[in-house]
C-alpha cells in the first residue's frame, strides 16, 4: 500500500490517543474512515472534527464482544463499499503482579487488548482481500518484547498481539495474499492509556504503596506523541514493515532483549529498584 488515497481505513480505539491522531493522519492522506470507540461521545466528537475533509463513520464498539465488531465490519462494507486498512489500536493497561491479579481483571485486559486484534482481524481481512490492496495493523507494545514488573497481564496480551501478527504475515505471505501484516510497539506514549489504567493494590508488594504517585511520575517520563506515533506507523504501512518499533524507549528495549536475551532480566529488575528508590 503506497498510497492512502481513496483507500477504506477501520481504526479502533479511535477517539482518543494514537487512534484519533492515525484517524487524523489518513484523513490528511486522502482515505476514507470507518471509526470505532467503546466511547461514542468521543468517537463521534473525532468523526464530526473530520467531516469536511473526508467520508467518515463512526460507530461505538467493544472490541471485546465478537459479534459487535462483525457487526461492524458489515456495516463498513454497507457504507464504504470496501475496506483496504484494518488497525486494531483499542487497548488498556493494567497494573498487578502476576500472583495478585484478579482474575475479571486479567479477562478485562486480554478481551480488549488481545481478543480485540483476533475479532478485528478476522471480521475485516474477507474484506481485505476482496479490496486486492490490505493490510492489517496491530497494536502490541515495547511490553510486548519484554517482560515487566507489575505488567505480568498487559505483558502477556502483548506477547500475545506480537506472535499473532508475526505468523498471520508469514501466513499471507505463503499464501500469495494481496495483503500484508505489520506489528507496531510503541514505547511511552503521550496518551490517557496510563491515566485510565487500572491499579491494583497488589503492587504494593513490589514497594508500590501510591499507585497514583506512580501513575503521575510514569506519565512524566513519556516523550512521543501520538502525533509522531501516528506518522510512524503510517510509513509502516507505506513500506509494508514486519516491526515498528516507536520511540528510542522501545527501540532502547528492543536493543537490550537482544543483547541479553535473558539477562536483561537483571538488568530491568536492577533499574525498577533504584527508580523506585529515588522516587
Amino acid at each position: 500500500m503506497k498510497t492512502f488515497q481513496g483507500k477504506v481505513a477501520a481504526i479502533t480505539g479511535a477517539g482518543s490517543g494514537i487512534g484519533r491522531a492515525l484517524a487524523f493522519a489518513l484523513a490528511d492522506r486522502g482515505a476514507k474512515l470507518a471509526l470505532s470507540d467503546i466511547d461514542e461521545a468521543k468517537v463521534t466528537e473525532v468523526a464530526t472534527l473530520l467531516a469536511s475533509k473526508t467520508t467518515v463513520t463512526a460507530e461505538k464498539v467493544d472490541v471485546a464482544n465478537r459479534d459487535a465488531v462483525f457487526a461492524w465490519a458489515a456495516n463498513v462494507v454497507k457504507a464504504h463499499r470496501y475496506c483496504n486498512l484494518i488497525i486494531n489500536n483499542a487497548g488498556v493497561a493494567l497494573g498487578a503482579t502476576a500472583e495478585g491479579t484478579p482474575i475479571e481483571d486479567f479477562e478485562w485486559l486480554m478481551g480488549i487488548n488481545f481478543w480485540g486484534v483476533i475479532h478485528g482481524t478476522q471480521a475485516f481481512m474477507p474484506l481485505l482481500r476482496a479490496s486486492g490492496d490490505g493490510h492489517v495493523v496491530n497494536l502490541s507494545s515495547c511490553f510486548g518484547l519484554a517482560g515487566i514488573p507489575g505488567q505480568s497481564a498487559y505483558n502477556a496480551s502483548k506477547f500475545a498481539v506480537r506472535g499473532y501478527t508475526e505468523s498471520l504475515r508469514q501466513e499471507l505471505e505463503l499464501t500469495k495474499a494481496q495483503v500484508s501484516a505489520t506489528c507496531v510497539h510503541p514505547g511511552g506514549i503521550k496518551t490517557n492509556i496510563l491515566r485510565a489504567a487500572r491499579l491494583d493494590r497488589s503492587m504494593a508488594a513490589l514497594g508500590l504503596h501510591d499507585p497514583e504517585a506512580e501513575r503521575g511520575s510514569l506519565e512524566s517520563m513519556f516523550r512521543t506523541s501520538a502525533d509522531e506515533a501516528a506518522k510512524q506507523i503510517l510509513r509502516g504501512v507505506e513500506t509494508n514493515a514486519r516491526r515498528v518499533l516507536i520511540g528510542n524507549d522501545a527501540r532502547a528495549l528492543d536493543a537490550l532483549v537482544r543483547l541479553a536475551p535473558t539477562g536483561y532480566q537483571k538488568i530491568v529488575s536492577q533499574l525498577s529498584l533504584r527508580l523506585r528508590k529515588k522516587r
